[in-house]
């Protein structure tokens, strides 16, 4: 379903390795879904929006809070894990940032290589090792 919402069928309902007819609130339940892939999100219609660039304030987390040794500069790309998605993206720093070193906080635009949903305040975390 790469590339925008599309609308599928449920063809199954599992709990616990056994078919359901349905499931219900509360229940931990796997949907096999026509032509759904592997990396693809699951919403209901209009609920997500998908982002390939967005701008954030970081704090980089330091050596000690199991963070960067290093600085970083504009163009780096660290690897981004909002929920259980794990993407390639490009950081863009302010012009008048030069580098971000470990403790800081910036504001910088971030740039995906592919779109995946993201909320406000919820954009979890990504790799800058």
């Amino acid at each position: 379903m790469q590339g925008g919402p599309e609308k599928t069928t449920v063809t199954g309902v599992e709990m616990f390795k056994k078919s359901l007819d349905h499931g219900q609130a509360g229940d931990n339940v796997g949907l096999l879904l026509r032509g759904l892939k592997h990396d693809d999100v699951v919403s209901k219609p209009g609920a997500l929006k998908t982002y390939e660039r967005f701008e954030a304030e970081i704090y980089v987390l330091t050596k000690d809070e199991g963070g960067r040794h290093t600085a970083f500069f504009s163009n780096y790309m660290p690897q981004f894990y909002m929920r259980t998605a794990d993407i390639t993206g490009k950081v863009e720093l302010p012009e008048n940032v030069k580098m971000v070193m470990p403790g800081d906080n910036v504001n910088a635009v971030f740039e995906l290589i592919s779109a995946v949903p993201l909320e406000a305040g919820n954009l979890g975390e990504a790799n800058f090792f």
